[in-house]
């Protein structure tokens, strides 16, 4: 499936999407002459605040999650619900140009596990419970 269907999106569940292709456009001062990355620079200019990354040139998508309590380490990733909320939207745009009973059922599924999620989210930022690295 390609990741067509997400070349217009900018943020995915709050975090923004950083286009790898389009990366040497908007911050050519992280390549070299001969275009390869000063990888350096991308660690830390980049890196330290974006978490999702789209090659759509070979179909590639990563993600840096969320390592540790926020309160303890700060954002330093995005959470699995992201990748949950990327599945969910690839999913819904196939379905628009291919629609299916299952394809249906499996965005059902997936918007399921994300409100389970964020009501497991709400119990987690209860005081009493994030401040002890409880899940």
């Amino acid at each position: 499936m390609s990741l067509e269907v997400l070349k217009d999106i900018k943020e995915i569940g709050g975090y923004s999407v950083v286009d790898m292709v389009s990366l040497k456009d908007v911050k050519p001062e992280l390549f070299r002459e001969d275009s390869s990355m000063k990888y350096e620079l991308f660690e830390r200019d980049i890196r330290p605040n974006n978490f999702i990354y789209i090659r759509r040139d070979v179909n590639s998508i990563a993600f840096t999650i969320q390592n540790g309590p926020i309160k303890e380490n700060g954002v330093n990733g995005c959470q699995v619900a992201t990748l949950i909320h990327t599945a969910k939207h690839i999913i819904s745009k196939l379905n628009d140009s291919f629609p299916c009973q299952e394809n249906e059922k499996a965005i059902q599924h997936l918007q399921e596990a994300i409100q389970e999620l964020d009501k497991r989210k709400a119990n987690i930022e209860k005081p009493s419970v994030e401040e002890f690295n409880k899940i």
